[in-house]
């Protein structure tokens, strides 16, 4: 059964026949069950009638009689009448309402063919707890069935409605960068289309997003010829005799010329990042790129006085393109070296925990001030504490990165004034 609405109709119409079956053979049996004992004690006092002509009808042989079904015959004496009797002679024959002993009595009157007259009583109030306890059988049933019937529909409903919830879920365990279809296999009739265009769309969003992607690349790649040959001009013209203010043009020239390289460099690596590659991971030493890493960056941070090493190095396991993870470890080393003022000092520590490889960096620079930790990890983003050299993109990389790896990137500040950490946690894999 593949349509949710039908699913509903015939559950609930199931459920709360059901509910109606069950609450009508419950009512039925104590209405039953109420009338033959009310016709029980109607035949027992017609039988004292009969056998005595009590005018207190009460018990009679082994039948015993409930005090409700109680009625008391009273013979109105017409030659000396008390002051009831000439009340109630002077009312017509049929039902009344009237009071004896300081209760109200439902009474009949009734002249027999030798004109005597006759009454036949019982008291109001009885009769009143007779029929609230019948309306009461009659809504009990319900009152218990209702709730029950009440959770039934819920529970119905939560599983008809599970394929949206499911639904809802999938679209929430995707990954952005991901962007795979919505199966519609095993959906309801009523979920197929919109499922199928919710597909279309992602189908679009990832043809703009793939556009998207191959112009950063290809824009950065193209860019990179210029710069380098204006970085080379630059570079020869540094040994040539020019005035002070010359070179003083000159030198902003080649900052800009690394600037913008530095910045190429960054796009190309977030577009790449960004890629959804087909082809399995394969299973690459995170030490070593680590090393070849801190290799590349000891000059910059001996040019800046910054005592920068690694204070624990593990052989560890990583299933990923050694291109991502080299990638990696220089966005976070090298953002660190950006920040740490002069003399100041940077940790760098790859070890394994359980399951799990931990990359961190202690520097001791600024920190992260408490209104950008919300957005240090968007590419561009330079903070409210910029250094010129940076670009912004470093972080969003390593974020893009450590998603696509399937873990996490923590960024906290180790005092209230001075030194970040950040942390990588991301899943271990043994080494051949």
């Amino acid at each position: 059964m593949s349509s949710l609405r039908v699913r509903l109709i015939i559950s609930l119409t199931g459920f709360i026949i059901l509910a109606g079956i069950l609450a009508g053979v419950i009512t039925y049996w104590w209405a039953f069950d109420e009338a033959n004992e009310l016709q029980d004690s109607v035949l027992a006092q017609m039988a004292a009638v009969a056998v005595g002509g009590t005018r207190d009808l009460g018990d009679i042989g082994n039948f015993k009689l409930e005090p409700e079904a109680r009625v008391k015959l009273d013979e109105i004496d017409l030659a000396h009448p008390s002051a009831r009797d000439k009340a109630l002679n002077a009312l017509p024959d049929g039902f009344h309402l009237t009071q004896r002993d300081g209760h109200d009595w439902r009474i009949l009157l009734v002249t027999r063919s030798d004109k005597t007259r006759v009454a036949i009583g019982q008291p109001a109030q009885v009769r009143n707890e007779v029929a609230r306890a019948n309306a009461l059988h009659i809504l009990l049933p319900l009152a218990i069935l209702i709730p029950f019937l009440m959770l039934i529909v819920g529970i119905v409903i939560g599983r008809t409605l599970e394929p949206m919830a499911k639904l809802a879920n999938e679209l929430d365990r995707s990954k952005t960068r991901e962007l795979a279809p919505l199966p519609s296999e095993g959906m309801p009739n009523e979920l197929r289309p919109f499922v199928a265009s919710i597909n279309r769309l992602l189908e679009r969003v990832h043809e703009m997003v793939d556009q998207q992607r191959r112009f950063i690349a290809d824009a950065a790649h193209e860019l990179r010829t210029p710069i380098a040959a204006i970085s080379v001009q630059a570079d020869n013209l540094t040994h040539t005799d020019l005035p002070a203010d010359a070179e003083t043009r000159l030198a902003a020239l080649r900052g800009g010329a690394r600037r913008t390289a530095h910045l190429l460099d960054q796009l190309l690596a977030l577009a790449r990042s960004e890629i959804n590659n087909s082809d399995r991971p394969s299973v690459v030493p995170a030490d070593r790129y680590a090393k070849e890493v801190m290799a590349d960056l000891l000059p910059l941070a001996r040019e800046r006085g910054i005592d920068l090493g690694f204070a624990a190095l593990d052989a560890v396991g990583l299933k990923a393109d050694p291109i991502m993870v080299a990638t990696l470890f220089r966005n976070l080393i090298d953002n660190a070296i950006r920040y740490t003022p002069k003399g100041g000092s940077i940790d760098v520590r790859l070890y394994r925990k359980g399951d799990n490889v931990v990359f961190e960096v202690d520097d001791t620079g600024p920190g992260i001030p408490s209104s950008d930790a919300a957005r240090v990890f968007e590419p561009f983003f330079r903070g409210s504490q910029p250094v010129e050299s940076g670009t912004g993109l470093g972080l969003s990389i390593v974020k893009r990165i450590v998603d696509h790896l399937d873990g996490t990137v923590n960024l906290e500040n180790k005092t209230a004034t001075t030194g970040l950490r950040a942390i990588v946690i991301m899943p271990a894999v043994a080494l051949d």
